[in-house]
């Protein structure tokens, strides 16, 4: 029997290939059990002609669905279902019907509500995109990074990616970043005190969960990472928060009876701070002097294309009381969710433990890919790019800022991806955000870096890493004219 043409359609939406689509349409009818074992499929010049598709698309599927044992070619005859295909369900589909659970009661312990940055899902579709964190795709080395996820798809490395590795690590990324970034920071560091996470803020949740328990006190920045507020929420323990200043976290106003104090001196979240070195020993001292440890998150240090970065906290620490945070977030993309903690042995053995218990290790894939583009040399070349892009946007942006009359909260004194801005006197960050999105314009009001019930509603974060140096004029002459029209409402 055969099946009509007319049962395959394209969906013009669809964000993949015309073989790709094709493919799946077959699949999933098979699937469904509407094209059965021994059906023939219409011939390849048929079905292109009916989907105004090329030939050869319509060829390459069936040959992809054939190797795969959906189909089955017999010759000039056709593609027919192959009678080995998978076989629908061979029981009745249930009909999906409400729980009857009371979740409120059955919930032992509730979430913090997350704190979610007022960004929209579509903001590529933006004309001025002030949006921080994401990658450029014009900066983004698709070609070599391709090559290397190609390469860990080899036989050669036919264990490291499918493997059980019961928690272990993959060596070769480890030495990479023992040998290759590490270094960087004046960082010294043997495997056994390298443990690779699901980027930065895994990290951050497993610092806590190992240790902090009701009884211990964790000190945070103020304004700082939503999602480390959340996290110390969660872990239940006593939190403090000290306050910023231009220098980032002063250690005097550290309380002795801190037990763990989280901080971010190389580029503080989100004020772009950055703390200088005396102020980073000064809080050494005082972390031996209290008996207190010290989670470090050296965020955006790769970006540092103004002055040098300072050495990390890590890199001074000689009583062993530093944990170390590094993420691949900003230097490849946020979506690989990459990271490392470095930290005495110890301590790893404790995480490397909770790690196992949560997630086993961190796919295979992903690390050997990573680990191939450091070796290669393109993680250094990706960072260059990305240097020189982001000091020529920062420069633009500086100049815009300046010329109309916009007012900086805040500076960074290496660099980094964005900055921190002051809404004009009487006008709501949040509103001025609504106001700009009618106008193509995004910026990020701050309300998730302070948590609930104590934003000022007078922050926003600026970014240049998602615009063109191009646009970056008119979209911040947008911002300052939406900021003067609801300044003089306002008053």
């Amino acid at each position: 029997m055969a099946i009509a043409v007319e049962q395959f359609f394209l969906d013009p939406s669809y964000r993949g290939t015309l073989q790709r689509q094709l493919q799946e349409r077959v699949t999933d009818a098979i699937l469904a059990g509407r094209f059965r074992p021994g059906e023939r499929l219409p011939s390849s010049r048929g079905l292109a002609r009916h989907l105004g598709i090329s030939r050869i698309t319509v060829t390459l599927a069936y040959t992809d669905l054939v190797a795969n044992d959906y189909l089955s070619s017999r010759g000039r005859s056709g593609y027919f279902v192959s009678d080995s295909a998978p076989r629908p369900p061979s029981f009745p589909i249930p009909v999906r019907t409400a729980s009857t659970v009371d979740w409120t009661r059955a919930i032992g312990q509730r979430m913090p509500e997350p704190k979610i940055l007022n960004r929209p899902e579509d903001w590529r579709g933006y004309r001025y995109p002030f949006i921080y964190g994401q990658t450029d795709a014009r900066l983004f080395d698709h070609q070599n990074w391709r090559k290397c996820a190609l390469q860990a798809l080899g036989t050669r490395d036919f264990a490291a990616l499918t493997e059980d590795s019961y928690g272990r690590d993959d060596p070769q990324l480890v030495d990479q970043i023992i040998r290759h970034i590490l270094p960087r920071r004046g960082i010294v560091a043997d495997p056994s005190e390298v443990l690779v996470t699901m980027g930065a803020q895994n990290a951050l949740w497993m610092l806590a969960q190992v240790l902090l328990t009701q009884r211990r006190t964790a000190v945070m920045e103020f304004p700082c990472y939503p999602a480390l507020r959340e996290i110390l929420e969660q872990s239940r323990c006593n939190t403090l928060d000290v306050a910023v200043d231009g220098q980032g976290l002063p250690p005097e106003d550290v309380p002795p009876d801190a037990d763990v104090v989280f901080v971010t001196p190389s580029h503080h979240c989100p004020t772009s701070a950055t703390m200088p070195v005396a102020r980073r020993r000064a809080l050494l001292e005082r972390a031996e002097a209290h008996d207190f440890l010290i989670v470090e998150d050296d965020y955006e240090f790769e970006l540092a294309f103004t002055n040098a970065p300072s050495p990390a906290l890590k890199s001074l620490d000689r009583a062993g009381r530093v944990a170390y945070l590094g993420s691949f977030a900003k230097s490849l993309f946020p979506g690989l969710r990459l990271g490392y903690v470095v930290a005495p042995e110890p301590l790893i053995r404790e995480l490397r433990a909770l790690r196992s218990l949560t997630l086993r290790h961190i796919p295979g894939h992903i690390q050997r890919a990573t680990a191939y583009f450091l070796a290669q040399g393109h993680y250094d070349a990706q960072v260059h790019k990305m240097a020189r892009a982001y000091r020529e946007r920062r420069a633009v942006t500086e100049i815009a800022i300046q010329t109309n009359g916009l007012t900086l909260a805040g500076a960074s004194g290496f660099g980094g991806s964005s900055f921190w801005m002051q809404a004009p006197d009487g006008v709501q960050a949040a509103t001025l955000a609504d106001r700009l999105r009618a106008r193509q314009v995004l910026i990020e009001p701050a309300g998730a870096f302070f948590g609930t019930g104590r934003d000022p509603e007078t922050h926003y974060r600026l970014a240049y890493s998602s615009i063109t140096v191009t646009d970056i004029p008119e979209g911040i002459r947008r911002i300052a004219e939406e900021g003067r029209a609801l300044g003089h409402t306002a008053a």
